[in-house]
């Protein structure tokens, strides 16, 4: 009962921080039997948030053990079901009683059960993947193994999960939790101290970074994800029949690990043709900001959309309607959004893998006490009625608020291409020549690519 309340406020948290959520390759789970998902790990805490939240079985997580130590954090780890690692980097942890972690896991998974482990060791905001712990490929063989040594045959399956982010550390931002195909583990020999040969090991090991691989967006360095999603945004955006709002992350993620392709070979093979693209992408940049446009609003659909009249009138109702609610829950919830973001830049350190989970537990913790305050004031002030009211209206309002100031900023944008379209008419198509030329440019280098790597 504490795991599925637990579960509930964090999947409502992660809907309330993320402005969109999806989660791809359902069909790619076992629906029962031993299963191993392993997660990429770039956003701390929020990461194994998402596994929990969306994954169609229950999952217990694979925890540093000092996560259990922590006041609050302790609580909710071993709520959810949570076993403790003890890592050599963590002072005065015990690495021995690893001996019980590895055998706790292999019960489980004997049992049918699942857990997830994030291989890569720590959080981080590197591009790429960094290198695998040996863990989950000495659970998976050793409980693998000690079943078919016994007589039992154990059908274990690892399922890479990988989570792809489009800011994450931006409020309303949003994620992809993307399922890959399951690896299956095979039997292998084991020691004398029950543990599977080093080979076996790296080989399993190879191919959960392959599989993660496949599941993730990998670049060689920042600069390249930077190029790629100012690419992408063009590339997509110059589809006037798929606007941003209606693609899916997945083809996004695909998309964009297209470009990171891509961009590692002409970088290596024609970085001239890659330094002139980026050049001619920043110039499109610049004068879409001097003339205060939004990308994602700038095509003819866009611009047609926003100035029938039938939407005009429709968004300037829906505005009046909910301007009251909406203002109210801005001032109601602006100190502890401003006080989530500054523990944040406090916490933090820099470090930018742990700025949304700062963000989101201090949301969780600030946001019910503003409530609850609130409530509080009005039950003295007024009675009961209205505290009770107060503590109903107050989350809805502050949801209000949140989708009044997206829908009013897209509302904005749109009307901006409207009147940049209406005023400087020959300026708008010159930019629309430009977008469509990027993009073919875009489409040729990406072609180029790909026919290099089927000769190779």
């Amino acid at each position: 009962m504490t795991r599925r309340i637990i579960t509930v406020l964090l999947r409502f948290a992660l809907r309330v921080f993320f402005r969109r959520v999806e989660v791809a390759g359902f069909e790619r789970v076992p629906r029962n039997g031993a299963t191993i998902f392993v997660l990429n790990h770039p956003n701390a805490l929020v990461d194994p948030a998402f596994l929990l939240c969306h994954a169609p079985r229950p999952v217990s997580f694979l925890a540093k053990s000092t996560l259990f130590k922590a006041p609050v954090l302790g609580f909710f780890v071993r709520a959810l079901d949570a076993i403790p690692v003890y890592r050599k980097q963590d002072a005065g942890e015990d690495t021995s009683k690893n001996r019980e972690t590895f055998a706790r896991a292999h019960q489980l998974l004997t049992n049918g059960g699942t857990i997830a482990i994030c291989p890569e060791g720590v959080s981080h905001s590197e591009p790429s993947l960094r290198p695998l712990k040996s863990g989950a490929a000495r659970i998976a063989l050793g409980a693998a193994s000690t079943n078919a040594e016994s007589g039992g045959a154990l059908n274990l399956q690892i399922v890479p999960a990988g989570l792809y982010y489009t800011a994450k550390t931006s409020f309303r931002s949003a994620a992809l939790l993307y399922f890959g195909d399951p690896i299956s583990v095979a039997p292998v020999a084991l020691d004398a101290d029950g543990e599977p040969a080093r080979e076996a090991v790296r080989e399993l090991s190879d191919r959960i970074a392959q599989g993660l691989r496949d599941a993730t967006l990998n670049a060689d360095h920042h600069e390249a994800l930077q190029t790629v999603a100012r690419a992408e945004r063009i590339f997509s955006s110059a589809d006037d029949d798929a606007p941003e709002e209606e693609r899916s992350l997945a083809q996004e993620l695909s998309l964009r690990r297209r470009f990171v392709e891509g961009y590692a070979f002409h970088r290596t093979q024609s970085p001239e043709r890659l330094a002139a693209l980026e050049a001619r992408i920043h110039r499109y940049e610049e004068e879409l900001e001097q003339a205060g446009l939004d990308a994602h609003n700038f095509s003819p659909a866009a611009v047609e959309k926003h100035s029938g009249v039938v939407h005009l009138a429709t968004r300037g109702l829906l505005f009046l309607a909910l301007s009251v609610p909406a203002l109210a829950g801005a001032l109601v919830h602006y100190p502890a959004y401003r006080l989530a973001g500054l523990f944040a830049t406090k916490f933090s350190r820099n470090y930018d893998d742990v700025v949304s989970t700062i963000k989101v537990i201090s949301a969780l913790l600030l946001f019910p006490l503003t409530w609850l305050a609130l409530s509080t004031m009005a039950f003295f002030f007024v009675g009961w009625k209205t505290a009770l009211a107060v503590f109903l209206f107050a989350p809805l309002a502050g949801f209000v608020a949140v989708r009044f100031s997206e829908e009013f900023d897209r509302f904005i944008a749109g009307t901006r291409a409207v009147l940049f379209f209406i005023t400087e008419r020959r300026f708008f198509r010159q930019l629309l020549t430009e977008r469509r030329a990027i993009r073919l440019e875009i489409l040729a280098l990406g072609d180029e690519a790909a026919r290099a790597d089927v000769h190779h």
